[in-house]
């Protein structure tokens, strides 16, 4: 039994050298360490010897089962460490190599254009406010000048959150909160989102608008002339002119379309301008009376120009972009067309 014993550890000993995967030490176990191994097998043995010889032979089992084990560990350690350095090896990374380029990211063109406004408009000393997104009826329609019966209350203009409360349909309202916060003289812009209830090639359910208004005492349309002709030169060149047609808007008498000579033919006639050689940007005017007095301010003594913009339309406009979709979609091969 001694000598069964000892042969079977130096067996274990010489095939162990030899395991060099996780199969074969696999397979090592059940051979040797199993439920029907050599070392159960020989400890069934133990009770065909006598009674004296069994203690000493029992030591030599339990000697032999704790010393197998610890070969079959020291194995599997040995092959952990080799699989480790296969690996690193393998996953090593050569910090001489030059490191792979990741683009930076680009604004977007209706902030690119949002920003190179509200830049222009900054130099002639312009405030920025930014009023809330979900409005009353009272500061996007009534104060304003609009009344009850007037188109822009249609439910399919306008998006209603509950009663007398809706995304608003224009950035104006801004308008009214800044006069009732403040009284002249005021120059200030209100950028942000506005939302309306059509889409089309040239016009989206959500699109970005900036208010301007100006209050002060003696506010005429040749102000209103001046400083948008500063504006479409920043922003379109300084060739660009301006022009003022009539046109009419609930808060603002007299109201007028602002039209810029077509920057891409000079004035002479294309498919952009419609060959008309003017292209329509922006509508404005003197802020309506009866505006000035629902926000506490004397028509008599006061007057102000307002103008509303639309960042889309200038952005359309001055990248030749000729779909609104595509400042929605996110699609990059679009977006990395506007990087500096």
């Amino acid at each position: 039994m001694k000598n069964k014993i000892s042969e079977l550890l130096d067996s274990l000993k010489q095939e162990v050298s030899s395991v060099q995967d996780k199969k074969m030490l696999s397979e090592l176990w059940q051979k040797y360490l199993g439920k029907k191994g050599a070392v159960s097998e020989i400890k069934k043995e133990l009770g065909k010897v006598s009674k004296e010889e069994r203690p000493a032979l029992g030591k030599l089992i339990n000697e032999l089962s704790q010393k197998a084990e610890e070969i079959y560990r020291s194995a599997e350690k040995r092959l952990e460490h080799a699989e480790l350095e296969r690996r690193n090896k393998e996953e090593a990374v050569d910090i001489t190599l030059p490191a792979e380029k990741i683009p930076g990211g680009v604004l977007h063109p209706i902030s690119i254009t949002r920003n190179n406004m509200i830049n222009v408009f900054a130099g002639m000393g312009f405030e920025i406010f930014e009023g809330p997104e979900i409005e009353d009826d009272d500061h996007n329609f009534t104060r304003l000048n609009v009344a009850a019966n007037h188109p822009a209350r249609d439910m399919q203009d306008t998006f209603y959150v509950a009663k007398d409360i809706l995304l608003r349909t224009h950035t104006s309202p801004g308008q009214i909160r800044v006069m009732d916060s403040k009284k002249p003289p005021i120059k200030v812009l209100v950028p942000g989102s506005v939302f309306r209830s059509y889409s089309d090639a040239t016009h989206s359910p959500r699109f970005h608008q900036m208010e301007g208004l100006v209050v002060d005492k003696n506010i005429t349309l040749c102000d209103l002339q001046g400083m948008l002709d500063q504006f479409v030169k920043g922003i379109f060149g300084e060739d660009v002119k301006t022009r003022l047609r009539p046109s009419y808007f609930p808060f603002t008498e007299p109201s007028v379309e602002v039209d810029v000579s077509c920057f891409e033919c000079g004035g002479k006639g294309c498919s952009l301008c419609k060959h008309t050689g003017w292209i329509e940007v922006l509508g404005g005017g003197i802020v309506h009376h009866s505006v000035l007095e629902n926000c506490g301010i004397d028509p008599n003594e006061y007057s102000g120009l307002a103008f509303g913009i639309g960042i889309e339309r200038i952005a359309m406009l001055k990248y030749g972009i000729n779909n609104i979709s595509l400042l929605f979609e996110n699609d990059l091969r679009f977006l990395e067309q506007f990087r500096d």
